[in-house]
């Protein structure tokens, strides 16, 4: 069996069910990153190739965006709506929490900054340009099941690869896909890692290496 197998196992065995469905997630500590290179420094899309388990929740702004994305987005944000948040950054900041992944018209992409980027650019969701022209689904479908990671400040990656709902087989590919993609961005691939663990949203991190 696998380290990732034994160390899935072994987070289910020790993790107390709890009342809501609960995410596994990864953490990797990095060794060897020079922050003062900006190639050190990334973000990644990574789409899991059994799913999140639970969908990521996207967002979508701008005025035919929004009507062609009824019934495959989960959020949605008109020209008039860009203007109202520009003035009320309580609920601004409550829309940005309010989902995963944004995807906008271009032509909305200055004004999203002026009312929502102060917002969005810290928690790295500034939304993803599509042509109001195009067909939003194939790209929905992809991010509600992508994952994102960030390397800025610090050496470690915490990533979510799924929930308790799916199976080990499918936790364990999904894993293996991340710490692939991860590493082929690191600058000395694997031995930049120093070390791995996984974990439920509410347990005990186990080691994996």
């Amino acid at each position: 069996m696998s380290d990732i197998l034994n160390a899935i196992k072994t987070v289910r065995k020790d993790t107390k069910e709890r009342k809501f469905t609960q995410s596994f997630e990864v953490a990797l500590n990095l060794k060897g990153i020079d922050f003062k290179k900006p190639e050190s420094k990334f973000k990644e899309d990574i789409m899991l190739p059994n799913g999140r388990g639970n969908p990521s929740i996207v967002g979508v702004i701008g005025d035919e965006l929004v009507s062609k994305s009824k019934g495959i987005c989960d959020v949605f944000v008109t020209g008039d709506d860009l203007s109202r948040l520009e003035k009320d950054k309580k609920q601004a900041k409550t829309l940005v929490n309010s989902a995963d992944f944004f995807i906008a018209e271009p032509a909305f992409m200055g004004k999203v900054g002026k009312g929502l980027g102060r917002i969005m650019g810290p928690k790295n969701k500034m939304p993803q340009p599509f042509p109001p022209t195009g067909d939003p689904k194939g790209l929905v479908e992809r991010l509600k099941k992508t994952t994102r990671i960030v390397l800025k400040d610090a050496p470690v990656i915490h990533c979510l690869v799924g929930n308790e709902k799916m199976s080990d087989e499918e936790l364990e590919a999904n894993i293996k896909h991340v710490i692939s993609s991860i590493t082929s961005k690191l600058p000395n691939n694997q031995h930049n890692i120093k070390s791995l663990y996984l974990k439920m949203t509410m347990g005990p991190a186990v080691k994996i290496r």
